[in-house]
C-alpha cells in the first residue's frame, strides 16, 4: 500500500548519469528542445534527492505521493525556485509530471469545464439519508449491504449507467459514499465532489489542501427532515480532517489531527455518537530513504474528534512508548530514534456493546520492532486507552531505506513488510458468539476474542507479500467471510505458491468453503503493471460478492459457490459525464459500493507499479 514502481528502480542508475549529463543549462544558452523529465531529474535533482547529500531534501519516493502540482509549485514559486529558474517552462512541467507520476492539466486547452447540475438535479434530497456508514459500509466493518436495492438474480443484467472522469488524475482511490441522491467522492488533486446520483453532474466541489485518499463519510438524519444540516467528513494526505456542509460543500471546520510533520490520513474516518474517529498513518516510511533523515519518530493511532467542532478529544497511539533518540547515529551521521511505526491504514471498527474500537496496525519503522506492530488493537471508545493487542507477526521492522539497497536507516530486521492494512470485522456467529476477523498481507486470516484479544483460529490462504496476501480488506455476510488475495510478485524470486483469487471461509473456524482462482487475462504488453491479483476490498450483498482486480476487471461471484456471474473490463477509455476522456486501470485500494440498486467502483491506480486510471463507474440493471 506504499510503494511506487519508480521507487523500486535502483536510484543509483540515475545518480550514475549525473557526470555525463552535467548540470542544468544556463538560461543564456542557445534555444534548445525541452528535455524529458528523466533527463532533467538526472542532471539537476538526483544528486540531492537520490544520494541523500543534502539534509531535509525529500527522497524521490515522496514525490508520487505529493503529486505533480506540488513539485511544479516548488520549482516555480517555492523552495526550489532557484533551481527551477534554469529550466524552461516545459522542462519544469516535464520533471514535475515525471516525479509526481501524473499529468498536469493542459493549460493551453484551458481548465476542463465540468458538467454542472441544473436546479432539479442539484437539489439535496432529504428523503434519502445514507443507508451505509462509510468505507466499510457498517459500523462493524462487514462491507455487507443487506438491502442494496439490487437482487442477485439481476446482477448479470448490470450495464454501465454513467462514468465520471477525475481531471489530471492517475489514480482513483477515494471510495464513494451515497446519500441525499448524491455520490460524494474525493480525488488525487484534493477536489471533493458531490455528484448527482442519477446523472453524474456536479452539484458542488470543495478543494482540500492535498489528495483525499479515503472515503468520505456522511452524517445521517431523519428521513424527510428538511431542517437537517448534515455534514461530510474526510481527511487529506497531509493530516487535515475536514467537515463540510453536505448540502453546499461549504467548509464547517478543518483540523490537523496530530502534530507529526509526516502525518497522513489514508484510512477512512469513522463517525459514531457525535465523534469522528480518525486513523493515523504516515509517509515517514518513505522519508527514511534519505540517509540524513533522523529515523524515526512517528507512531500510528486513532484520534477522536468532536464532530461538531473538530476539536481533538483524545489520541490513542498504537505504540504506547514515545519515540526518543537513543544516542546512536547512522552511517550518515543522523540520530536514530525508537520505537516508531505501526501506522493505521484502515477504518476503525466499532463495538458499541463493549464501548471499543478496533484497528489493524502496520509494520515498525525501527528495530527492534514494537510489539504493537502488525497487530490488531482495541481502544476504549470514550478515553482512547489501549485495552489489548494481538500481534500477528513479531519482528517486522521496515522502511524504504531497505528497498533501495539497505540504506543507513534500514532497520536490522529488514521486513518482511506484511502489515495489517485490511479492515477488521466484528462478526456474530450463528450461536451468538462474537469474533473479530482480520486479514494480513502475509496471506493469513484469523479470528480473535473481542473481550481479550486471544487468538481463536488462524489460516494461511496463499503466499503473501508486500502487496498482499490480504491487502485492503475483507467482507462478511451472516455466514461467510470473503477474503481476496493478491499474492502479486514484486521481486521475481517469490516461492511458487501464489493463490490470487477470492476465498470464502467459515468465520467460526477458518475452514475454506470455496476458492475461485483469478484468471490471467493480462495482455503481455501491459505486464507487470497488469496483474491478476485481488487487492481491493470486496463488497457483499445477499447472494453475491463483488471484487475488483489489478487487471481492471470487476467481477460478481455467486456467494455459495464462488462462480463468476458477471464481469466488466474497466481497462478501456470512457466518454464521461464530466466532459473528459477518462481511462480505467487497476482496481486497488477502494472497493465497490452497492447502494440504491447501483454498483459504483473507481478504476485506476498508478502507484505500487499498477495501471493508471481516473474514472468512477456507475452500473445499474440494463443501464437504467
Amino acid at each position: 500500500m506504499k510503494l511506487g514502481i519508480r521507487a523500486w528502480i535502483g536510484s543509483g542508475l540515475l545518480v550514475a548519469g549525473i557526470a555525463a549529463l552535467g548540470t542544468a543549462h544556463a538560461s543564456t544558452e542557445a534555444p534548445r528542445a525541452d528535455r524529458s523529465g528523466a533527463e532533467v531529474y538526472a542532471s539537476l535533482c538526483a544528486a540531492c534527492h537520490d544520494a541523500g547529500t543534502v539534509p531535509r531534501a525529500p527522497h524521490r519516493v515522496k514525490f508520487p505521493m505529493l503529486g505533480p502540482a506540488a513539485v511544479l509549485a516548488a520549482l516555480e514559486t517555492g523552495a526550489m525556485q532557484a533551481q527551477g529558474s534554469s529550466l524552461t517552462p516545459g522542462e519544469r512541467r516535464n520533471v514535475a509530471e515525471y516525479l509526481g507520476e501524473a499529468k498536469l492539466p493542459d493549460t493551453t486547452a484551458g481548465t476542463p469545464t465540468l458538467a454542472r447540475c441544473d436546479a432539479a438535479h442539484a437539489k439535496f434530497d432529504f428523503s434519502r439519508p445514507p443507508t451505509l456508514t462509510g468505507w466499510s459500509l457498517t459500523q462493524t466493518g462487514s462491507r455487507f449491504n443487506a438491502k442494496p436495492g439490487l437482487k442477485a438474480a439481476d446482477v448479470p443484467r448490470l450495464k454501465l449507467k454513467w462514468a465520471f472522469g477525475y481531471p489530471g488524475a492517475t489514480r482513483a482511490r477515494s471510495q464513494p459514499t451515497v446519500g441525499a441522491g448524491a455520490v460524494f467522492v474525493g480525488s488525487q488533486d484534493g477536489m471533493v465532489y458531490a455528484l448527482d446520483f442519477a446523472t453524474g453532474c456536479v452539484r458542488w466541489t470543495f478543494k482540500a489542501d492535498a489528495e483525499v485518499r479515503n472515503g468520505p463519510i456522511l452524517d445521517g438524519w431523519k428521513k424527510g427532515d428538511r431542517k437537517a444540516a448534515p455534514r461530510l467528513y474526510f481527511g487529506d494526505f497531509i493530516g487535515n480532517a475536514y467537515a463540510v456542509d453536505a448540502r453546499t460543500g461549504a467548509l464547517v471546520w478543518k483540523q490537523r489531527v496530530d502534530s507529526h510533520p509526516r502525518l497522513t490520513l489514508t484510512g477512512s474516518p469513522r463517525l459514531f455518537e457525535g465523534r469522528l474517529y480518525v486513523p493515523m498513518s504516515s509517509s515517514e516510511w518513505a522519508a527514511a530513504a534519505d540517509p540524513t533523515y533522523e529515523c524515526c519518530t512517528f507512531r500510528g493511532g486513532v484520534a477522536a474528534l468532536d464532530a461538531a467542532t473538530g476539536q481533538v478529544i483524545w489520541r490513542g497511539y498504537t505504540i504506547q512508548e514515545e519515540p526518543r533518540a537513543n544516542g546512536e547515529r547512522n552511517s550518515a551521521g543522523a540520530l536514530r530514534h525508537h520505537p516508531a511505526g505501526a501506522p493505521v491504514w484502515n477504518m476503525p471498527t466499532i463495538d458499541a456493546k463493549r464501548r471499543r474500537l478496533y484497528v489493524g496496525s502496520g509494520e515498525a519503522y525501527t528495530s527492534p520492532a514494537a510489539s504493537q506492530s502488525d497487530a490488531v488493537i482495541a481502544f476504549d471508545l470514550d478515553t482512547g486507552k489501549q485495552l489489548w493487542y494481538y500481534q500477528s507477526l513479531e519482528g517486522d521492522a521496515w522502511n524504504m531505506a531497505c528497498f533501495i539497497g539497505g540504506g543507513p536507516n534500514c532497520p536490522v530486521q529488514n521486513g518482511p513488510d506484511v502489515d495489517i492494512g485490511a479492515n477488521t470485522i466484528l462478526h456474530t456467529l450463528p450461536d451468538g458468539r462474537e469474533v473479530i476477523l482480520a486479514g494480513q498481507k502475509s496471506s493469513h486470516t484469523f479470528a480473535l476474542d473481542p473481550d481479550t484479544g486471544k487468538l481463536l483460529w488462524k489460516v494461511k490462504l496463499g503466499r503473501g507479500g508486500v502487496i498482499g496476501g490480504v491487502h485492503w480488506g475483507m467482507a462478511a455476510d451472516a455466514t461467510t467471510l470473503y477474503a481476496p488475495v493478491a499474492d502479486t510478485p514484486i521481486f521475481g524470486n517469490e516461492p511458487p505458491t501464489a493463490k490470487p483469487g477470492l476465498f470464502a471461509l467459515d468465520p467460526a473456524n477458518g475452514a475454506i468453503r470455496w476458492y475461485t482462482p483469478a484468471p490471467d487475462v493480462c495482455p503481455d504488453n501491459l505486464r507487470p503493471a497488469c496483474d491478476k491479483g485481488l487487492s481491493a476490498p470486496p463488497t457483499a450483498i445477499p447472494g453475491v460478492v463483488f471484487a475488483g482486480a489489478f487487471d481492471g476487471r470487476l467481477r460478481a461471484y455467486e456467494a455459495k459457490t464462488g462462480s463468476v456471474v458477471w464481469e466488466y473490463d474497466t481497462l478501456r477509455e470512457f466518454d464521461t459525464v464530466s466532459g473528459l476522456k477518462a481511462h480505467g486501470g487497476s482496481i486497488e485500494s477502494a472497493g465497490p459500493v452497492v447502494a440504491e440498486g447501483r454498483v459504483l467502483v473507481n478504476s485506476g491506480y498508478l502507484f505500487g507499479g499498477r495501471m493508471a486510471g481516473n474514472v468512477l463507474l456507475v452500473f445499474s440493471v440494463d443501464g437504467k
